[in-house]
């Protein structure tokens, strides 16, 4: 069997999915091929604890979209089709230290940086966020835009003009260094790294990681600009509100469908095999997956691929394992300051200082001892999420090793890998560390559920080695050389063949950004090209 569309997409994550409903709106004929019986990719929500209780099973958090190109083209029909968002007027985010210490930012960054110890700190934190707000297209341009096109020196020459040549030079020299380095040489005290430090794991990132001192003013203006916006009735209804989208746009969406191979030709792209059929595609391919499938599994051997991509794609590193563990309450936690009951996502973490040990511990093979815990709360934004006077939290773990070497904590037997038993024991460790800032915790949970690392890699082809970001982010496998550093932009060696996903630039996040970059590139193209 074979058919014939102008694009074939592979890969129904967010990215996957943009760029079929932007290409499929510009009049375009779509084949949307996924392996899964479901789209979506990490986007999921699912009664996985009691009846009653919905949960995000993956990813759960949309500022990154709310605040992106995708929405801005999308969002109006995404919102046609039932996409609804919950977010929050007050309390956006907190850090909760081993010693009960509590840090708190709110969608006002005025009344944020009022809390702080220090008053020059608070102003040093809105000239911050001023300084990226002013310069917020051009450095935006840049690292959200197309890696290494005519674009990006527009994006340069605009941040020359406003910020002038030193100006520029220390946005060059944040990009260069990590969050701890940044928060040390911004501010006397220790309030920002402890609030923004741990979101850099959100990143792919480390405290000690270079680009962090980037990443920090841009994801705390982003988050004071956009809140922590969740989806009313779980992440799945985005995936619903896209699949109707799809559905009304005439995309062919086909899914259990693995992509064997690529059909390459005269040095071009012709479509794909799956499951014995083939679908040809006219005018392009985008593959939303690793750079070491792309180029070691689904390219053949006599595809025109430099000999470099394919080594440096054999040698792309993938970053730490997470874990997610789901937890049914009968009631709201009691937190030992209740001020966090109204706090949607908090971090339990001494900022730098906790967060880099365990990021350390991880990367050598060792389950931390002391795991920052990203807390999250949905049910405070979306009561409906949960059974009427009950409560949910959505645990997040970014620091664990796929195949553990030892245990830091020397308590935990890791022979064998993700059994039940090291499992049920990582686990029992952080809700320990959850319970110690909300005693009630043990009384009043009634179910939990994990997914491990391993359980992360077999659902996800791209999340190998339990990697939810789609590799390693960081400095030299990113920005400018993500994925490759000799096959950074999303037009592949082989022509009519597109790169999109969280292993190509601008990496991880439900942004959607690489999916709709390569859909403009494309409808752009054709517009020249008629013209």
């Amino acid at each position: 069997m074979a058919h014939t569309v102008d694009v074939v997409v592979v890969g129904s994550g967010v990215n996957g999915l943009v760029a079929a409903a932007e290409l499929a709106k510009g009049g375009w004929s779509v084949a949307l091929v996924e392996r899964g019986e479901r789209l979506g990719g990490f986007i999921a929500t699912e009664q996985r604890t009691l009846p009653g209780y919905l949960h995000d099973t993956y990813s759960s958090w949309h500022p990154l979209f709310v605040s992106g190109a995708a929405y801005a083209v999308l969002g109006q029909d995404l919102h046609q089709h039932g996409l609804d968002y919950r977010n929050t007027d007050d309390l956006v985010t907190a850090t909760v230290t081993d010693d009960g210490r509590v840090v708190l930012a709110h969608r006002d960054a005025a009344t944020t940086a009022r809390t702080f110890a220090h008053p020059e700190d608070g102003a040093a934190y809105l000239a911050m966020l001023r300084r990226f707000l002013d310069n917020a297209d051009a450095i935006g341009g840049l690292i959200g835009g197309e890696p290494r096109s005519p674009r990006t020196l527009g994006h340069v020459l605009r941040l020359l003009r406003r910020e002038r040549f030193t100006g520029t030079e220390t946005w060059l020299r944040a990009a260069l260094t990590s969050a701890r380095s940044y928060c040390r040489s911004t501010f006397r005290g220790d309030e920002p790294d402890l609030l923004w430090a741990p979101w850099m794991l959100h990143a792919g990132l480390s405290p000690d990681h270079a680009s962090g001192g980037l990443m920090l003013p841009v994801l705390a203006a982003t988050l004071h600009r956009f809140g922590l916006p969740v989806v009313a009735g779980g992440a799945g209804n985005f995936v619903s509100a896209f699949q109707k989208l799809l559905g009304e746009l005439g995309v062919d969406v086909c899914t259990g469908r693995t992509v064997e191979r690529l059909l390459v030709s005269d040095g071009r792209v012709r479509g794909v095999v799956c499951g014995g059929e083939t679908i040809r595609a006219r005018r392009a391919v985008l593959a939303s997956v690793t750079p070491t499938a792309l180029y070691g599994d689904l390219l053949p051997a006599d595809a025109p691929v430099p000999p470099v991509v394919r080594d440096q794609a054999r040698r792309f590193r993938y970053g730490r394992a997470a874990m997610q563990i789901h937890v049914a309450l009968s009631a709201p936690l009691g937190w030992r300051d209740d001020r966090l009951a109204a706090v949607p996502l908090l971090h339990l973490s001494d900022g730098s200082a906790s967060t880099a040990i365990a990021c350390a511990e991880a990367e050598a093979g060792l389950l931390p001892r002391r795991p920052t815990v990203v807390v999250g709360q949905q049910h405070v934004l979306d009561p409906s999420r949960v059974p009427e006077g009950a409560a949910a939290l959505w645990l997040q773990l970014q620091e664990l090793p796929y195949e553990p070497k030892g245990d830091a904590a020397d308590e935990l037997d890791v022979t064998g890998g993700w059994t039940k038993e090291l499992t049920d024991g990582y686990v029992r460790r952080v809700l320990a560390r959850v319970a110690r800032h909300a005693p009630d915790l043990p009384g009043k949970t009634l179910a939990w559920d994990a997914v491990t690392p391993d359980d992360l890699a077999r659902y996800n082809p791209n999340a190998v080695a339990g990697d939810p970001y789609g590799g390693s982010a960081e400095l030299d496998q990113n920005l400018l050389w993500r994925p490759l550093p000799a096959a950074s932009r999303h037009a592949t060696p082989v022509a009519g063949l597109w790169h999109i996903g969280a292993s190509t630039h601008p990496g991880p996040g439900l942004g959607g950004a690489s999916g709709h970059l390569v859909a403009q590139q494309l409808m752009r193209a054709r517009r020249h090209t008629r013209g």
